[in-house]
């Protein structure tokens, strides 16, 4: 299958401290967006999606001579929300990589694992087993199958107890995804359209995610309060 990565690049970062967007805070010399953009071009896709918002046209101008395809999540409504807006541009026989613009450490050795668990009727996701989870959706399981996934939020006090957190990055036939985006509720508590849903509608239609587990510090984002590249 031909390979189409989306980069989830919208949040705002407001814990950074910085009227920069959160993407371009820099990172060893480049900003978070393009250690990530260089991930996808090591898996010689046929495309690469981003998704911006916040500070869009400072983000667009930052990667001018890249060849990049953009798509604009104009309301913070969730991860569900903002891969929809890159989906029209994705054909339905693609593989969907999903990775975030402030994730610059995942290898790309370990995307290839993940692509490999996947195909044209299955789909992948990266796990990370953490001593502390918190803030992470909780991977919940039945028959060792990954059953739904959990924000912290609707989490209930035994699901808070799993350590098998959820890293975000995952591998989704295009057909599938489309699909199950289009049955996307926001009745949660953070009023959000969830892209973690479509793993419970997969799981109920029988087509359970494989898992690849990875390192936490590989999986970190960028956040100061809880990950390590602050």
């Amino acid at each position: 299958m031909k390979l189409a990565v989306v980069i989830l690049a919208a949040g705002q970062g407001k814990r950074m401290k910085s009227d920069l967007p959160k993407v371009l805070q820099p990172l060893a010399g480049r900003p978070l967006l393009g250690h990530v953009v260089s991930r996808a071009r090591a898996l010689n896709p046929s495309s690469i999606h981003v998704v911006y918002g916040h500070g869009g046209d400072a983000v667009r101008e930052a990667f001018v001579k890249e060849k990049l395809q953009w798509a604009l999540q104009g309301e913070q409504l969730g991860t569900g929300h903002a891969v929809m807006q890159a989906m029209p541009n994705v054909a339905d026989d693609e593989l969907v990589l999903v990775l975030y613009g402030d994730v610059p450490l995942i290898d790309a050795g370990t995307l290839r694992q993940l692509i490999a668990a996947a195909g044209a009727k299955a789909m992948s996701l990266l796990t990370v087993m953490l001593d502390n989870p918190t803030g992470y959706g909780r991977i919940v399981r039945k028959s060792g199958a990954i059953q739904k996934i959990v924000e912290q939020k609707d989490a209930t006090k035994a699901q808070l107890k799993i350590r098998e957190g959820n890293s975000g990055i995952m591998a989704v036939p295009a057909r599938l995804l489309r699909k199950w985006l289009g049955k996307l509720k926001n009745s949660n508590a953070q009023g959000e359209y969830y892209l973690t849903d479509v793993f419970e509608m997969a799981s109920t239609e029988g087509a359970p995610a494989a898992c690849v587990n990875c390192d936490p510090v590989e999986a970190s984002g960028a956040n100061p309060a809880r990950n390590c590249c602050t």
